[in-house]
This record gives structure tokens, C-alpha cells and sequence, in this order.
């Protein structure tokens, strides 16, 4: 069987995924005069890249590096990092007419352009380098044949072999099962004996459940902008409040470093001092209602809420000592033990995957198994929000290219 398939061999590597990793990795390999077959299950490339960004596709991070990475080894994106830079990804956007421009923290869009056309320039380019893509097709099994592999597959109804001596796993992770994540890549992991970090959803709303949910759900739409922290990590960016808990931009980044059953804290006022401000206002305008106060400094609404937590109906005068005190808790350092996460159809991107101690961090080889590579989100490195887990796909697929 192995004989048969090797004289039907016509590509240099079997690309599992037609996402940003395995998009990326077969126009490098094509630049290099490498064939590539991609093998993509949905009906079209690039499902993911087209719904990034509510369809603007933030497509890198002029910050991004390894410190903004979620892994078991915090050193292993380092390697890919250094040989594709974000310079070398705002380069060759530029290259085909994409260039950037920043929004909020770092963050880089297409100017103009949408993730459609994100899309539509890797196609394009590998048509243009004879890189085959082929969707509504099914890779079922990936099994180790000589000195390469024997891809089955599922294409019109009918099952089908082609054998390679290269294999890419670009299949993603788990989020957002309606644009077919599936758990294929660490299926296959497994089977050859690989280890995977616990999964998890990442970059995913807090749910808030029992008693609490009903104070909650009277701020739903209410944005305020804040720092969100724990013992791991800090982030100072927006956070919503809807009917069934906390999301936003601060509460999708605390996700990624939060586990269940531990609190975070919400400074709903940084930079400033509660107490200071308060102080001066005493003496300006002692009258003032506690609520018409904190409604100055955020809304209406929200200043009405905090009246199951706070004396919203003294004036600032006669706020003693523990009322200013307990003003001062409640607004820098606000308490929520989440109950949950809305799950991976609600999340960015999936936290752990297979092992990084499995790969090579140079070529993205697994270590076992020469010839069969990984690359992507089912690689436990996980970025922050605003394009880094972006720049993580097209650095993996860069560096696979140029080791298949």
C-alpha cells in the first residue's frame, strides 16, 4: 500500500486546515517552491480569519511578543517569533496591497479592507503558486506509512488515501463549533502518543449565576473602563455588563488567566483616588448626594445600583470615616467570583492544547513523529486579545514551511 501511494505522491506536504496557520504556511512553502495541498472541511477558507474583528480582521499586534503568551513553556513562541517578526507580517501585507492601521493598543486593521480580502490574498496567492486548497473535504485519519504518511479523507461522498511525506496540522482549537472547530489535531496527537495541555475556553465572558445575577442584569449594556486583575495578570480596558454576567475587552483578557471557583477584582476607577476626589468635594459641595455624586463619575444607571452596596442616599458631609472606607473597597477593589464562562462557542480562541514539550520550538516537528507538524491554535500558546494569536498563526505556519 505504502509503494502504491508514494508513486501517487504529488505535493510536498498535506496541509490540515485552511485557517490563518495553514493559509500562511502554504504561501511560504510556495514562495519557496515547495507544492502544498490544504485539506479544509468547510465549504470556503478561512472561516475564522472572515468573523475576526466583526469582520475586519485585526491581523497583528505592533506589541506582540512572547510576554503576551499563555503556555506551560513561556519561552517556546520565542524561536517562531524571531524568524517571523511583526514586521516581516505588516511587510508582506503591505506586499499585497493590506496596510495597517492602528486602532486601540497596538492593535492593527486593514485600512481600508476587510477580512474578506485578508482571505482573499492568500488564495489568491496560492493559486498564483499552484497550491492547491481543497474544501467540503474531510481528513478522518492521519496514519504513519514508511517514511511518510497516509492521509484518508473524505471527498463527495467517498473515501479516499494520498499519501505524503509531510503532514501540517493547522486545524485550530475548539471555539465556535458552527464554523466547524473541531478537536481533530489533538485527536490525532494523542493517537501517536503526544501529550496535551488541558483545554480550556479563552478570551470568553464571565457568567455570574444565583443572587447576584439580578444586579447584573440591571447594568446590561453599562461599559465602563477599568482594571481587571488577579494574582497573574492586569488589564486596563473596557468591561460590559449583560443579563448573565461580565464581557468586554479587560473581562475576555482576565479569562484567559482565570480558573474556576477564584474571584477577580475590579478597580472601576484607575489612575485616580475615590477618596481624594470625595475629599475635595466635601468641601466644594458637601450637600451632594453620595448617588448624584458617582453618577458625575459614571452614569445615572450604574450609580443607582450601587445602592445595594453603598449609602447612595447620604450626602458627601456626613459620610463618616467606614462609609468612605467601604466606598473606597467597593470602587478600586470590586469583588466577582464568576460563576463560569460562556463556553467555547462564545470564546476567541481555546487556552492549552498539545504540549509544547512534544515540538521542536525551531521547525514545529513533533519530536516523535519526523515528518508530522503542528502549528496554530491547537498548540498550547495562547495569545492576549488584538491580533497576537494572529501573528502566533502566521509565524507557525511561516516557520513550518520552511522545514517541510
Amino acid at each position: 500500500m505504502g509503494a502504491n501511494l508514494r508513486k501517487e505522491t504529488r505535493f510536498d506536504a498535506i496541509i490540515v486546515g485552511a485557517g490563518a496557520c495553514g493559509l500562511m504556511c502554504a504561501a511560504q512553502a510556495g514562495f519557496l517552491g515547495k507544492r502544498t495541498l490544504i485539506i479544509e472541511h468547510n465549504d470556503k477558507p478561512g472561516a475564522k480569519i472572515l468573523i475576526s474583528g466583526g469582520g475586519r480582521c485585526n491581523y497583528t499586534n505592533l506589541y506582540a511578543s512572547a510576554a503576551q503568551f499563555i503556555s506551560a513553556n513561556e519561552h517556546f513562541c520565542k524561536s517562531a517569533f524571531a524568524q517571523w517578526t511583526v514586521d516581516d507580517t505588516i511587510s508582506f501585507f503591505e506586499t499585497y496591497g493590506i496596510y495597517g492601521a492602528e486602532k486601540t493598543l497596538g492593535q492593527l486593521f486593514p485600512d481600508g479592507k476587510k477580512a474578506k480580502d485578508v482571505v482573499q490574498m492568500f488564495t489568491d496567492i496560492c493559486e498564483q503558486l499552484g497550491q492547491e486548497i481543497w474544501c467540503n473535504t474531510k481528513v478522518t485519519d492521519v496514519v504513519k506509512e514508511g517514511e511518510g504518511f497516509s492521509i484518508t479523507y473524505e471527498r463527495h461522498g467517498k473515501q479516499h488515501n494520498i499519501y505524503s511525506e509531510k503532514v501540517v496540522i493547522a486545524t485550530g482549537g475548539l471555539p465556535i463549533a458552527k464554523l466547524g472547530a473541531t478537536d481533530f489535531g489533538m485527536r490525532l496527537a494523542r493517537k501517536f502518543g503526544m501529550k496535551i495541555v488541558e483545554t480550556s475556553p479563552a478570551l470568553v465572558p464571565l457568567t455570574i449565576t444565583g443572587k447576584q445575577q439580578g444586579w447584573y442584569e440591571q447594568l446590561s449594556g453599562s461599559s465602563i473602563f477599568c482594571r481587571v486583575w488577579n494574582d497573574k495578570a492586569s488589564f486596563d480596558e473596557n468591561i460590559l455588563f449583560t443579563h448573565w454576567g461580565l464581557s468586554g475587552p479587560a473581562i475576555l483578557q482576565i479569562s484567559s488567566y482565570w480558573q474556576p471557583g477564584e474571584s477577580i477584582f475590579i478597580d472601576l476607577l484607575p489612575d485616580q483616588s475615590i477618596t481624594e476626589i470625595i475629599e475635595r468635594e466635601q468641601k466644594a459641595n458637601g450637600k451632594q448626594l453620595l448617588q448624584n455624586f458617582l453618577a458625575g463619575l459614571f452614569t445615572k444607571k450604574f450609580a443607582e445600583a450601587m445602592g445595594i452596596y453603598l449609602p447612595v442616599n447620604k450626602n458627601l458631609a456626613s459620610l463618616t470615616k467606614a462609609d468612605i472606607e467601604k466606598i473606597n473597597q467597593i470602587i478600586h477593589e470590586f469583588k466577582v467570583t464568576p460563576a463560569g464562562t460562556k463556553g467555547y462557542d462564545k470564546a476567541e480562541v481555546m487556552r492549552g492544547g498539545i504540549s509544547t514539550d512534544e515540538l521542536s520550538s525551531k521547525t514545529l516537528e513533533a519530536k516523535k513523529i519526523p515528518g508530522l507538524f503542528f502549528g496554530g491554535e491547537c498548540v498550547d500558546v495562547t495569545g492576549w486579545l488584538g491580533g497576537y494569536n494572529f501573528q502566533w498563526a502566521w509565524a507557525s505556519g511561516f516557520v513550518i514551511a520552511q522545514n517541510i
